[in-house]
């Protein structure tokens, strides 16, 4: 199977995303909510939807 030159380049752009924070999720998603800070952008926030119960939850 030949691999997606788009997804490669993803994977690529991710890997070095990842070294650039010593592959530390805190610092990662601090430098993505400091960079969402500095954004013009508005940011939408949503709440969880809630699935609805099925039958199979109503059991007496």
């Amino acid at each position: 199977m030949n691999e997606d030159p788009i997804v490669a380049e993803i994977r690529k752009y991710r890997a070095e995303h990842a070294e650039k924070y010593g592959h530390d999720l805190g610092r990662i998603c601090e430098a993505l909510r400091e960079a969402e800070a500095k954004s013009t952008r508005k940011v939408v926030h949503r709440q969880p939807r809630l699935l609805p119960k099925t039958s199979s939850e109503h059991t007496p």
